[in-house]
């Protein structure tokens, strides 16, 4: 199979929504694991900026010492795009940043500034916002998406075995690409879990990642995970916190509306690229994958994580799970209402389950879909239908649940 060479498919897509957000905002965080494209996607920008860029990468001690005397320096760049990639390794310039900002507003300039890149979400997130309140706007790069992948002529059955990070997706063969995967998971429980976490043990956290991997998609049993790595519950809590944080984990949550029913109110957890999730288990090939008890919940898993991308960050995912074992793999709600139910069959030939209908039934959904291998829609029982993982990713991404799902591209003939 002959693959592209860009490290990013859709970087012009990507682009054009980030310099968007850059025209009416004073700084911008782009957050994403590591190898995702955000340095090629900020260089991009830098490439075509108007007043020129200046970019430093905090984790080469030159660059870092630039930012001694944070304030003059930044303060010298006016007028040009300031680039601080690994943002987390200089933590108090959020607070110069702020003087910064707010004298530029007060001379009349609120456009993009300052573009800061980051592997981390919650803490980031959680100490810009806290310095730079009303100041600063977010984007999320996750891995290559099916669409991106299709666009290029990648299937996606490649892309969920190798997973959306670009090198290993785009790697010469499956050996290769599992070689960078294993690198690359050697490479967080090396460097940065000492870095991000530095009082927790790595080799404990790689044994619960792929314990974890194991269990795709299962319901989180964190006294039995407790358990068999011998620690505390809340000890694992912050491990798993750890690998949230660091976007290589998706917690998803149960709903938990008033519907009269014992509903499962634990997460589910997911590792959230398909590729790791074969690299923890030594999984090189299609075949392996499909010889492997977690094919089914890895296939779960890439199309779970697909659709949450495609949806936005406007609506909230969640799985529903009653007591008596009605259960919808994901659902969408916004404002209070429920608009979809998807469940994920790995099947050529998919039928939704009993509990299916009774969920769908329980919440009231219309819009029913299970998302299968293949590329055909059409109807099955209980008023779903059948649909390929692209088609609907990209049926959602282009009526983008504008009011709800009464949307003409979702209700189309098959």
């Amino acid at each position: 199979m002959s693959l592209p060479e860009t490290p990013r498919i859709h970087i012009f897509t990507l682009l054009l929504l980030l310099q968007e957000k850059l025209s009416h905002t004073s700084a911008v965080v782009l957050l994403g694991p590591r190898q995702v494209g955000k340095t090629t996607l900020a260089r991009t920008v830098a490439d075509g900026w108007p007043g020129g860029a200046v970019y430093l990468d905090l984790e080469r001690p030159a660059d870092r010492l630039r930012l001694e005397d944070a304030d003059s320096y930044l303060r010298a760049q006016q007028g040009k795009l300031v680039i601080l990639d690994e943002i987390h390794r200089a933590p108090g310039v959020f607070e110069v940043l702020r003087g910064i900002i707010d004298d530029n507003r007060r001379a009349g300039q609120r456009n993009g500034q300052f573009l800061l890149l980051g592997s981390t979400s919650l803490d980031l997130m959680r100490q810009s916002s806290e310095t730079l309140a009303g100041r600063i706007a977010y984007m999320e790069i996750g891995p290559i998406d099916t669409g991106e992948a299709s666009g290029a002529g990648i299937a996606d059955a490649t892309l969920w075995l190798r997973g959306g990070f670009p090198d290993s997706l785009l790697a010469t063969d499956d050996r290769r690409s599992l070689d960078w995967r294993r690198d690359f998971i050697r490479s967080y429980l090396e460097r940065d879990v000492p870095m991000f976490a530095p009082r927790l043990p790595a080799e404990t956290i790689g044994r619960l990642w792929t314990m974890l991997a194991h269990q795709q998609g299962s319901v989180l049993t964190q006294t039995r995970l407790a358990s068999a790595l011998d620690v505390a519950n809340p000890t694992v809590n912050r491990y798993i916190d750890l690998l949230v944080d660091l976007q290589l984990l998706r917690r998803l949550r149960p709903w938990s509306g008033n519907v009269g029913k014992r509903l499962v109110k634990t997460p589910k957890v997911y590792v959230r690229d398909s590729g790791i999730v074969h690299a923890l288990l030594s999984l090189e090939t299609t075949d392996d994958v499909l010889g492997h008890p977690v094919c089914g919940a890895s296939f779960e898993g890439h199309c779970i994580d697909n659709l949450i991308a495609a949806a936005g960050p406007h609506r909230m995912p969640y799985y529903y799970r009653t007591q008596a074992g009605a259960e919808l793999d994901l659902l969408f709600e916004q404002g209070g209402r429920i608009e979809m139910a998807i469940e994920v069959k790995r099947s050529s030939s998919p039928s939704p389950a009993k509990g299916f209908a009774i969920a769908c039934d329980d919440l009231g959904i219309t819009q029913r879909f299970v998302v299968y291998p293949g590329t055909e829609r059409f109807a099955l029982r209980h008023g779903a239908d059948a649909i390929g993982l692209q088609e609907l990713t990209g049926l959602l991404r282009a009526c983008g649940f504008v009011g709800t799902l009464a949307c003409t591209h979702l209700r189309a003939g098959r």
